[in-house]
């Protein structure tokens, strides 16, 4: 297709193996890649024929030469629209900001899943707003690992962690179903640490991030020989586990072959290596997690019903952010929190104007995505509070339908905050104050008018002033 063959992509790398992986992974898609080795041999493509054709730049942060933010500066001072995504082994934030602040698109960290660098490649070249932008660095920022940092009070969400967390308490197989982002591993680990299990084994095995070819090594194992490029002996995770707690993540994308192997497993109670000619008896919990209803996929005979069956003791199924819009203000100002814990940045408040938007937003990558889209707009905020200004993607995409019902724009003031941090409500005694204060100040002093907006009489509104410690002055 025409289209197709005028993608190109400058890939500013000195590895040859990393150089390889990358172009054929881009060339399935459809991009041509070019390699600069060095800074030097980047800046001066650009200026080549080639160079005005590109689409896309991927740099790789130890490329020998300049330091990678200020070689990310002078490429994006030469080409501004020229989308550049940045490759590192580091998980510093600090980082992130820096590189974003001199004009990177994306930030990846190494090692990358195939599908996340294709993902953040399409986003940075198409005006579609990234599901996942920034995602492994945002998961990297601490949590405590529990249920009270589960932010939410939509029915549905509160529902799910009740259930949840009566299943902690076994030693049962869970299924965790619901859209990605939606928090299956924040969950998961909150599941583990009120374990009977707590302090044992807890692995995590993306089925989605390993190669179809390699996850039956993987769960069960094999033995040295067991196949071509078997060097040594390996342990699978389901007998590294014994004892605690395996967690399959995307099971939804597992193949039915090895699916056969998973219920005999576990229908056993034991664990046969490839190549093994004897068996090895495990006690592992199994939590399983799934993107797709795996009851529709068992309707669809992509999944079997054994597995199923075996897999889903109890069944937690985490609602879509889209589902619980209320949960939004608090979420935001929960990840503003710990975003603003971060070196390089600072604690920021949110206006309404701005929380107004967020809500309007369907939120295809559901918390994570928000969690990353704060943390961008968070490192570009000039000011004390992120107004909608800070959110131009989303301003574009919705244009006027961020509005109010009734036709009017949520105005742009930081209003008071209901909540804390950690997505608790405020104290009333604290809530009415800041309501007394917020008046004062915008009637400008004037008691008589501050007490008749508020809807209480002046020798009222006085005591309030002494009861709260509040200076009418203020």
């Amino acid at each position: 297709m025409p289209e197709l063959e005028q993608r190109l992509l400058m890939l500013i790398d000195d590895e040859p193996a990393q150089c390889r992986l990358i172009s054929a992974l881009a060339s399935r898609e459809g991009w041509r890649t070019i390699v600069a080795s060095d800074p030097e041999t980047a800046i001066a493509t650009l200026g080549t024929r080639q160079g005005m054709q590109l689409n896309a730049i991927i740099l790789d942060q130890w490329v020998p030469g300049d330091d990678a933010c200020a070689l990310i500066a002078e490429l994006k001072n030469r080409r501004p629209a020229l989308p550049i995504l940045m490759l590192t082994t580091s998980a510093s934030p600090l980082l992130a900001v820096e590189a974003m602040r001199a004009g990177a698109t994306d930030y990846l960290i190494k090692p990358v899943a195939p599908d996340r660098l294709m993902q953040a490649l399409r986003a940075a070249t198409t005006r579609e707003a990234p599901r996942d932008e920034l995602a492994p660095l945002t998961e990297k920022m601490p949590s405590n690992p529990d249920f009270e940092a589960m932010i939410g009070a939509a029915p549905t969400f509160r529902a799910a962690l009740a259930v949840a967390a009566k299943a902690a308490r076994g030693h049962g197989p869970v299924l965790i179903e619901g859209e990605s982002g939606t928090g299956k591993e924040m969950l998961v680990r909150a599941m583990h640490a009120a374990s009977p299990r707590a302090k044992a084994q807890l692995r995590i095995v993306s089925i989605g991030g390993t190669p179809a070819n390699s996850i039956e090594s993987l769960l069960f194992g094999h033995e040295k020989g067991a196949f071509p490029g078997a060097f040594d002996r390996q342990i699978g995770a389901l007998q590294h586990c014994d004892g605690g707690t395996l967690v399959l993540d995307e099971i939804d994308r597992l193949e039915l072959p090895v699916q056969e192997r998973l219920v005999e497993s576990l229908k056993r109670g034991d664990v046969r290596p490839i190549g093994a000619n004897h068996s090895f008896k495990v006690d592992v919990r199994l939590i399983a997690a799934s993107n797709l209803p795996l009851k529709d996929m068992v309707a669809g005979g992509h999944f079997l019903p054994d597995l199923l069956e075996a897999i889903s003791g109890v069944t937690v199924t985490l609602p879509s952010l889209r589902e619980r819009p209320g949960d939004i203000p608090a979420l935001s100002r929960h990840f503003l929190a710990r975003i603003g814990e971060q070196p390089g940045l600072r604690e920021l408040g949110i206006t309404d104007g701005a929380l107004a938007l967020l809500a309007a937003y369907d939120w295809p990558g559901n918390v994570r995505q928000l969690q990353a889209v704060l943390f961008r707009a968070a490192v570009f905020c000039d000011g004390d509070a992120l107004t909608s200004e800070d959110f131009p993607q989303l301003l574009n995409m919705l244009g006027t339908e961020s509005s109010t019902s009734n036709g009017g724009s949520v105005p742009e003031s930081s209003g008071v905050m209901l909540y804390t941090a950690d997505g608790n409500l405020r104290p009333l005694e604290e809530i009415e104050a800041d309501v007394i204060r917020l008046a004062i100040g915008h009637y400008r002093g004037r008691m008589t008018e501050v007490a008749r907006r508020l809807g209480i009489g002046r020798s009222t509104l006085y005591r309030k002033l002494s009861e709260l410690g509040i200076d009418n002055a203020a």
